[in-house]
């Protein structure tokens, strides 16, 4: 089981000043281990990166919401989870992982407590697709629910899953643009039927978020603009962007400050940047 490095913990202040109600989409609480410990079936060994690690970094970029996505080295266990954002004070929302064994009290109970989504992974390096039924059969007993779904891909699962994205009863997330890889280019065939989609289902929404995740480049990560930007223009009232600190698998690791200064180049323009930073987010999650 490896360990994964730590996050850069001189967070650099960004150029770009982020709107008020700015919120951070995605990113992560890890532990601490010795109040919230990993599972023992984890596939990786995060630092610490506790809720007030998480909020000082906020405080820096000048992030006024989150959404706390439950990692997957924490399982199904969400406390980790449910006490940041219980400890926001009501700036953060949450996206939980679950299995066959919660019922529909327990999400009842989840959403009282901030969560607002479920979310499957499908990548391989966690793990692979989740088994389809069970999925299925989690998601009916959410549906009752203000949630949505929300699917981490690798980029061939777009292709590969796209009618489960047309089945699913609630509205869609796609972490990370899809992931798909900037080396590949933007006509690549995965991100294209992603476009697509997104010009076609009013039900489908994207994170411009992973950019670190999908460039060939490195630091600042300005190749992966243009996948941002074609998914912005492609559906300006279903997109929203986060961090992903602590950026848990990463080749390079960011500054979450350089993260920030690419968001005048994915939206260019005022009106863009606060369906993107605030109204779309604030309906999304219910903010």
């Amino acid at each position: 089981m490896k360990t994964i490095a730590p996050p850069d913990p001189e967070t650099r202040i960004p150029a770009y000043t982020l709107p008020p109600g700015a919120c951070d989409a995605h990113c992560h609480v890890f532990g601490p281990g010795s109040r919230f410990p990993y599972a023992s079936r984890r596939k990786y060994t995060p630092p610490d990166a506790p809720k007030e690690k998480l909020r000082k970094l906020h405080d820096t970029l000048g992030i006024e919401r989150a959404v706390i996505v439950q990692a997957s080295c924490h399982g199904t266990d969400n406390a980790a989870t449910l006490d940041a954002i219980a400890a926001s004070h009501g700036r953060c929302r949450g996206i939980c992982n679950a299995d066959m064994t919660f019922g529909k009290r327990d999400f009842e109970a989840l959403n009282d407590n901030g969560i607002r989504g479920v979310r499957f992974n499908f990548v391989r390096h966690l793990g692979g697709a989740p088994d389809l039924g069970q999925m299925r059969s989690i998601v009916d007993k959410v549906a009752h629910l203000p949630w949505h779904v929300e699917l981490h891909f690798d980029a061939k699962d777009l292709l590969e899953y796209e009618a489960v994205l047309d089945e699913m009863p609630l509205p869609v997330v796609i972490d990370h643009m899809g992931r798909a890889a900037v080396r590949d280019g933007i006509g690549q065939a995965p991100f294209r039927a992603l476009l697509a989609k997104l010009g076609a289902s009013e039900q489908l929404w994207v994170k411009v978020s992973g950019c670190e995740r999908i460039s060939a480049l490195g630091p600042p990560f300005t190749d992966a603009v243009p996948f941002a930007r074609a998914c912005i223009e492609a559906a300006p009232e279903r997109v929203i962007w986060g961090t992903d600190w602590p950026h848990p698998n990463v080749k390079s690791m960011p500054n979450d400050g350089d993260l920030v200064d690419l968001i005048p180049s994915m939206a260019p323009t005022r009106e863009l940047q606060q369906k993107l930073l605030v109204e779309n987010p604030a309906r999304l999650f219910g903010f």
